[in-house]
């Protein structure tokens, strides 16, 4: 995952959204991304930070054997690219048509300096961000198939649902990608979640999900 500024309503305000009242100290552009486009590469320079205003973005790794490790999706009014080095240490990629927010990553350094707010901003989302890689590694290494596409749904569930429908931009690949599993052990939770009655499908690409026991599902996450 990463800093939840546009999901999580106990969240700080966002930090590019704090700067509206610095434009003439900042650098900042806006850029669209089709589907599948990148957007840096890792070991990149990390100049600039992000924030999605449409779309949906995966950030990830290419291991020695090929396999992609997805360590994050970052959804609308994310943050995300802020690194403790000068270099990306992930690749990040469109999940679906995406507009994202740049800022120079200097002009954001210079107007920290004389902003104390921008400055707790900037290590809120930093302490949350090694959160997210610490829950990350408990769930890759510690929870068994079923828990860990559980956790994923009470992820999202907490980040996207619009009247209670899931509308997922990431295809179940990514999800199995995140989650450390193959493309079948997913689809054979889900077709369980669903037998079982915690969860309904809509549309044909199955994205659209329908909670429809949270309490249960919440359960199975213990």
């Amino acid at each position: 995952m990463l800093s939840r500024t546009g999901a999580n309503p106990t969240s700080p305000p966002s930090i590019l959204g704090r700067l509206n009242t610095a434009q003439a100290r900042i650098i900042a552009s806006e850029f669209n991304y089709r589907k599948g486009t990148e957007i840096y590469g890792e070991k990149e320079p990390a100049d600039y930070i992000y924030q999605i205003t449409a779309g949906a973005v995966r950030t990830y790794k290419l291991l020695s054997d090929g396999r992609r490790q997805i360590g994050a999706f970052h959804l609308l009014g994310d943050v995300f690219g802020l690194e403790n080095g000068n270099f990306h240490r992930f690749t990040a990629e469109a999940i679906v048509e995406t507009s994202v927010r740049l800022i120079k990553r200097s002009s954001l350094e210079r107007v920290a300096e004389a902003d104390v707010s921008i400055t707790h901003d900037l290590l809120y989302m930093t302490t949350d961000n090694l959160q997210h890689a610490e829950d990350h590694m408990l769930l890759l290494g510690r929870k068994t198939s079923l828990e860990r596409v559980v956790a994923f749904l009470l992820e999202m569930d907490r980040r996207l649902t619009a009247a209670g429908i899931l509308v997922l931009p990431m295809c179940r690949r990514d999800i199995a990608d995140y989650l450390g599993l193959t493309l079948e052990t997913v689809s054979r939770a889900l077709s369980k979640l669903h037998e079982d009655g915690i969860l309904g499908f809509l549309g044909k690409n199955q994205r659209q999900i329908i909670l429809l026991d949270r309490q249960q599902l919440a359960n199975l996450n213990l």
